[in-house]
Formats: C-alpha cells, sequence, structure tokens
C-alpha cells in the first residue's frame, strides 16, 4: 500500500505578524519550530524504519525549515520544489491582513472561478496554482516508493489532495479541503484495485503536548 503524508507547515511570522503569506518568505516560530520536531517524531512513529522514504517540499523558508526537520527524524533530505508553494498574492504578500482584505475580490457563486481575478496586481490565479501543484504531483506520484511525504502550504494541500484523487483541473474551482498549521494528512493508494483515498485530514494530534511558548 502507498501512504503520502502531506504536511502543512507549522506556525511561522507571518501567522503572528498578521500579514499576508503567499510568497512572502516568513519562518517559523519557535513554537513552529518545536511543531515541526513533533511531526517528524510523529512520522517516524508511523513510517517503517527500514523504508525507502522521499520527501518533497515547497521552496519557502518556512516549509524548508519545516522539511529540515522532518527529514532529519527520517534521515531523508528533502526535495525543494517551487511548484509546491503556497499561491502567490502578488503585491499582497508581506502587507497586513487587512489591506488584503479590503481589496480582495471574491470569486462568483456560479461561472468562472478559477480564471478569476482577485484584483490584486501580481497575484497567482487558482488556475495557475493548480496547474503547477498538478504537475508537480505528477511527478511525485510517478515515483513507486510506498511513503512518501510533501510539505506545504494550507492553501496548496487542497490541490494536492485533488490531484491525488485525480480531480480533472477544470472540475477543481469549487474544491476545497481545510487543515490547521502543522497537520499530517494521510493519503493511501491499495496494492490491488489501486484506489486512492484521504485515509485522515488534517491530524493534529501531534501537536498537543507541544508548547506554545
Amino acid at each position: 500500500m502507498r501512504k503520502v503524508y502531506v504536511v502543512t507547515h507549522p506556525e511561522a511570522t507571518h501567522h503572528v505578524d498578521r500579514v499576508v503569506g503567499g510568497w512572502f518568505d516568513s519562518e517559523l516560530t519557535a513554537a513552529g519550530t518545536r511543531a515541526a520536531a513533533a511531526i517528524g517524531v510523529a512520522l517516524r512513529a508511523r513510517i517503517p524504519e527500514d523504508a525507502d522514504v522521499r520527501m518533497y517540499s515547497s521552496d519557502l523558508l518556512r516549509t524548508a525549515q519545516t522539511a529540515e526537520a522532518v527529514g532529519e527524524a527520517l534521515g531523508v533530505t528533502p526535495i525543494l520544489d517551487a511548484r509546491l508553494r503556497e499561491k502567490s498574492y502578488g503585491e499582497a504578500g508581506g502587507r497586513p491582513q487587512e489591506w488584503l482584505d479590503r481589496r480582495f475580490v471574491p470569486p462568483p457563486a456560479v461561472g468562472e472561478r478559477l480564471r478569476h481575478d482577485e484584483g490584486i496586481a501580481g497575484a497567482e490565479t487558482k488556475m495557475s496554482l493548480a496547474q503547477r501543484i498538478y504537475a508537480a504531483m505528477g511527478e511525485i506520484l510517478d515515483d513507486p516508493r510506498e511513503h512518501q511525504v510533501i510539505v506545504t502550504h494550507g492553501g496548496a494541500m487542497t490541490f494536492v489532495i485533488a490531484a491525488w484523487i485525480g480531480m480533472p483541473i477544470e472540475s477543481a474551482g469549487y474544491v476545497a479541503f481545510r487543515a490547521a498549521s502543522g497537520s499530517i494528512t494521510v493519503l493511501t493508494e491499495d496494492d490491488f484495485f489501486h484506489n486512492r483515498e484521504v485515509s485522515s485530514l488534517g491530524d493534529t494530534r501531534h501537536l498537543e503536548a507541544v508548547p506554545a511558548n
């Protein structure tokens, strides 16, 4: 059985500073660093010691730091891939969240949602985000290893899962999978039918013993 563990990076400075993340290259806070270590411990407990593991990560600092901590626990060097980045919010990146909120144009309830212009200069559309993550996932899933780890972001995770279940990009305009920062989502594929499932979504039990300060 193939298992893919999708990790959302834990607390980063843009969370506590209440600024827009996206491609803004924030780093893990002290609490986030402790949470990343806890994620590594949790995955080490789930993945057999003798398993051949490959790990992929967004190349942004907060995810690379998370992947480094997880990789240390697993004895694996992460492969950094810019295609696994969070959605770019263009000129909003690094600005106060309220700045974006005042200018953001939400997608229509019906009609074109993937290519919708959110009103922020330089921002990616959902289609652009989906296309690059689907491309990365195509290469990741070509790898036959039974255990893989993907370290990414909360928003990007939706399209990691959508690609996993084979959802066509053009059908992904409404899809959303929600998970807290520092969570682990487990995707599995059986060896007989090769059905793919989301076995658990956004598990954060490993963070319960991590001190906040």
